[in-house]
This record gives structure tokens, sequence and C-alpha cells, in this order.
């Protein structure tokens, strides 16, 4: 059985979680930085938007889940994780999106349709049975079908047609969030004070960086 992470009080408030708030807080950040920088670039792509898409809502469902769903739940009911759940569905829905938009240039106009169909229809059956089971592994589940199963072969397909560097880092950076999966599983702790959710989340952070390392491999700023 893991041990809770103690308690601590910061002028008076009660912070449960402490170093699971802080290591969201960083993904939130990662994120957060990646949209902004992002901003900066001429959006001339659907696939780009759909980046900075989901860097602002992944950055706000690891704020809702550190703020949230860690340090202060005391102060609310555990159905108030939902909102960070959801946007974070969201998000992966958006990655998702980019990934088969950057595609379509190598694909069949019917099969990107689809798949950008399919990808409304799995967002809205999932979250639906999220929100009625209040049941995590759901989210998980779509992360896991969204990298694994949309982002990482449209990518895959992609650099094997051309080679395209993007792409590979994109592909790394489905490799680092597979691990940060595996770690949070199988409760991967290396203390009390950094244990699985700890190393999950820097994975995450991770992760998130270098998916914007490949989206600004895949859309280049023009000079």
């Amino acid at each position: 059985m893991i041990e809770a992470q103690p308690s601590v009080h910061w002028l008076g408030i009660r912070i449960d979680e402490p170093m699971t708030t802080l290591t969201d807080l960083l993904v939130s950040a990662v994120c957060f930085y990646a949209y902004f920088k992002l901003r900066k670039l001429d959006a001339k792509s659907k696939g780009l938007i759909y980046f900075r898409y989901y860097f602002l809502l992944m950055g706000l469902a690891t704020l809702l889940g550190g703020v949230i769903g860690h340090a202060f739940l005391y102060a609310f009911s555990f159905s108030w994780k939902l909102p960070g759940w959801v946007v974070s569905m969201f998000s992966v829905a958006f990655i998702e999106r980019s990934a088969i938009d950057y595609a379509k240039a190598y694909i069949p106009k019917k099969v990107g349709s689809f798949f950008l169909r399919l990808n409304i229809i799995e967002l809205i059956t999932i979250m639906t049975i999220t929100l009625y089971t209040l049941n995590f592994k759901w989210v998980e589940f779509h992360s896991g079908y969204g990298l694994l199963a949309i982002v990482f072969p449209f990518h895959a397909f992609v650099y094997f047609k051309t080679k395209n560097k993007g792409s590979k880092t994109i592909m790394l950076a489905v490799g680092i969030a597979s691990i940060a999966a595996l770690v949070f599983m199988n409760k991967v702790a290396a203390h009390v004070w950094f244990n699985h959710l700890d190393i999950s989340h820097t994975l995450m952070a991770v992760a998130a960086y270098v998916f914007y390392r490949g989206a600004l491999q895949l859309y280049p700023i023009e000079k």
C-alpha cells in the first residue's frame, strides 16, 4: 500500500498531496509556455491551431487537477475532479485532430474525414461514460486511445512517407507519455514525497515539452 503524502500548512491553509500538486502544476506550466509560444506562429494550418488548443486545455486540466483534484479536494466533493478530467479529454481530442490534419496530405480524403468524425464520436461516447461512472480509468482509456491509436500511427505513417523530423519527435513524445502512464498504472514510486503520481506527472511535463518541440518542427517559422 502506498503511503499518503503528509499535508502541509501554508499561511494557515491546509494543502494535501503537496508534491503531487506541485508536479501537476509543473505540467500546467510547460503546457501554458508551449501555448503562448505557439500563439506567436502564423496559424495557416488547422493542425497548428489544434496543437495550440491541446496545450491550452491540457494546461488548464492539470491546473484544475493539481489545485482542486489534489491540494484542496477536502473542500469539495469527489465529483469536482470531473472538470479537470473533461478538459483533459478535450485536449487529447485536439491533438488527435492535429495528427489527422497533418497526415491528410498523405492519406485518402475519405480516410481523413472518417477519423475526424470518429474523433468526435469517441470523445462524446467516452466522456458520457466518464460522467456517468465517475471513473478515472475512462479518462486513461481515452488518452491511451488518442495517443497510441491515433497520434502515433498517423505520425508514424507520415514519417514512413517523408522522414519528417517533426513526426519523429511527436512519436518520441507519445513514447514518453506512455511510460508516464505505465508508471501511474503500476504505481511505481520512489518515495512518499515522489510517488507514482509525481513521477508520472514529471514524465508528462517532459512529454509536453517534446510535443512542443515537435510542433515547432512540424510548423516551422517562415523566414
